[in-house]
């Protein structure tokens, strides 16, 4: 397909507006605007720095009975401390705040002028500058007030000064990267206000160190217009938050107005009513709400305006959407969609992967309730100085999503993606099954692993090959028209729904369209059995009445945790740490067996991106990939079963 077509297609689905937008960036960049807007010099702005009391206190320390809560947070501060922290939630990394030098304007990189050093992916170089592993030194500090911990995070802050001059590096690239340090300075300030290592002079540069940021914002907010998601976010709270802490910088006034404007202006236009989130990403979600509950921190403080009533209706939304795929026992949801490791406020011992401290405080600022029962996912509301929790004598009945419904039985629950994409989708997962026998994650959405790593590792996980759906001939559901860009969107329809007489969601059927080009049309049935096992028909329906010229190949995927296995005849059996889980598909040629892109049952020339798993950003695991074939002119029917034994 030619550029002209891609381009057209682009404006037809992406909005003129938005190309618009995205011109005017490019235009910047190749004109030398930005370079000229954003110089490779520190700002002169010594009037707020000598004024320390308009500083307000913001963020209330844990109550007691989270400080006996957090011995995690002082063995990772002494990690910490050490030179080691945590990226993406996962594995500790050496703390590098040092780029590669010479270093270059930031324009430079964005232009391909200059390199940031060799293949590495740009995400491990921002994301410990992104300083949320400095959110673990201020809990730990809260414990025992420890100096070691502001100490280890002024050092840090100073060598991060040194390393990256204003507008000079990577690590001025993205005004979304630059808007999160804001914020994790903002609150190390309040938090080590009072320690010996925070002298006048350190807290001086902070403040300046802020000032500087948040000029790097306006220039290019252009872009995060264009993308209309959680850059756009970032970049407004971080702004807003800039002109809440620096009252007295000349541009104050500029950055309040500006922040709160997109803001809200995002959340309006990014959250739909029904609460689903534009990325259509569980992380991403979460990401949104993070900075959602930071912006109405802020703007509880005495003399601010609260967010419009129109933004809080969005947002108690959202926090529902993202209730009604958590499980209220494990916090754990489905990997939906791009997951980039983003956690920028954990302020909580719990797991990256337990969503219960987000979802609780949302709920505290949005629906003004509590959901889970007192525990440990309380400390996050109250840092934030959120209501404290109610006593739950018996769980609450969770909502469900309007795109991700859920079905449940005795034993196990399951997620079909339903959505209809009002933006760019980020993966081709229309009619994904998630499925969870307890806590264990039976059928699993591979993730993202990585972004900007050299092939097969561009982002190939967002495929729909990935995911637990059909394909056929090889193609996609969509058009994939660049790294991060999806054309011809797939769009889902729920055609018929089974319930119980307490209205309890036995069974879904729903189908989407992204085949019509080919002809067909996938419908996929989603029921619950009385075994407490699952039953999926996945039917693919002819468009047109004349046969085709040629068979077309339907492959049908299941991706599986990497438990010992054993094949007899069409059923796999898994030996989970539950006891056995069962898989039989019917109505298949072919069946095969994939683990870390390698074959290992059946015969099939594999991706090297099939049978893996992404739990976070830069991490992979061994997965196995169930495959089943069939060449079909005509109507074609897969039924996989699923079943569970004790």
């Amino acid at each position: 397909m030619n550029k002209l077509t891609l381009v057209l297609k682009a404006a037809r689905e992406l909005g003129v507006r938005k190309l618009l937008c995205f011109g005017r960036y490019k235009l910047g960049l190749k004109s030398g605007h930005f370079r000229r807007m954003t110089p490779a010099a520190p700002s002169q702005s010594p009037t707020f720095a000598q004024r320390p009391a308009a500083l307000k206190q913001t963020f209330t320390l844990p109550d007691a009975q989270f400080i006996g809560m957090q011995k995690q947070a002082l063995a990772e501060a002494k990690a910490i401390c050490a030179g080691q922290v945590r990226l993406f939630g996962d594995q500790l990394h050496p703390l590098n705040l040092a780029p590669q030098p010479p270093l270059a304007h930031w324009t430079e990189y964005e232009t391909g002028k200059a390199s940031w050093g060799g293949p590495q992916d740009i995400k491990f170089i921002w994301e410990p500058s992104r300083f949320s592993w400095a959110f673990t030194l201020a809990r730990a500090y809260a414990v025992n007030l420890d100096e070691t911990c502001p100490q280890a995070f002024w050092q840090a802050f100073e060598t991060f000064q040194q390393a990256n001059p204003p507008n000079l590096g990577p690590n001025w690239l993205s005004a979304q990267e630059v808007a999160l340090r804001i914020l994790a300075f903002i609150f190390c300030d309040q938090i080590f206000a009072n320690s010996a290592a925070s002298t006048p002079e350190r807290r001086q540069q902070l403040w300046q160190s802020i000032a500087d940021h948040a000029q790097r914002i306006p220039p290019t907010l252009v872009y995060a217009r264009a993308q209309n998601n959680n850059h756009l976010l970032s970049e407004a709270v971080g702004l807003f938050s800039a002109a809440v802490y620096l009252p007295d910088h000349p541009k104050a006034e500029k950055w309040l107005r500006l922040g709160w404007h997109w803001f809200n202006w995002g959340i309006q236009h990014q959250v739909s009513p029904g609460g689903t989130y534009v990325q259509h990403s569980t992380n991403y979600h979460r990401l949104m709400l993070q900075l959602a509950l930071w912006m109405q921190t802020l703007t509880q403080l005495p003399g601010s305006a609260p967010l419009p009533q129109t933004t809080l209706s969005r947002l108690a939304s959202a926090t529902n959407w993202l209730w009604a795929l958590t499980d209220p026992r494990t916090g754990r949801i489905p990997n939906l969609g791009s997951n980039d490791g983003a956690h920028i406020l954990p302020l909580s011992g719990q797991p990256f992967h337990d969503y219960r401290p987000v979802v609780q405080a949302a709920a505290r600022a949005f629906l003004s309730k509590s959901l889970f029962p007192p525990g440990p996912w309380g400390e996050l509301s109250t840092w934030l100085s959120l209501p404290l929790e109610n006593s739950l004598d018996v769980p609450l009945p969770q909502p469900q999503s309007a795109d991700m419904p859920r079905l449940e039985n005795a034993q196990s629950r399951a997620f079909m993606h339903t959505a209809h994409f009002s933006d760019r989708p980020s993966h081709a997962d229309q009619l994904h099954v998630d499925l969870w026998w307890q806590s264990e994650n039976i059928t699993l959405d591979a993730g993202t692993y990585a972004y900007n790593a050299p092939p097969p590792w561009d982002n190939p996980l967002s495929a729909g090959s990935a995911h637990n759906i059909l394909t056929i001939n090889g193609q996609d559901q969509m058009l994939r028209a660049g790294r991060f860009l999806w054309l011809n969107w797939a769009q889902a329809q729920r055609i018929e729904e089974l319930r119980d007489t307490d209205e309890q969601l036995l069974g879904l059927t729903a189908q989407h369209d992204g085949f019509r080009r080919l002809g067909f049309i996938h419908r996929r049935t989603l029921t619950t059995l009385q075994n407490g096992g699952w039953c999926v028909d996945d039917l693919l329906i002819p468009t047109h009445k004349k046969s085709p010229k040629s068979p077309n190949k339907a492959r049908l995927s299941w991706l599986l945790p990497d438990w010992p296995w054993s094949f007899e005849g069409n059923t796999l059996t898994l030996q989970s740490p539950l006891g056995k889980a069962l898989l039989t598909v019917k109505g298949a040629e072919h069946i095969a067996l994939v683990r870390s892109g390698k074959c290992i049952y059946g015969n099939i020339d594999p991706q090297p991106f099939w049978g893996w798993h992404s739990p976070t950003y830069g991490v992979k695991l061994p997965a196995l990939m169930l495959i089943a074939e069939k060449q079909t002119c005509h109507k074609l029917l897969f039924t996989s079963l699923f079943s569970f034994n004790t």
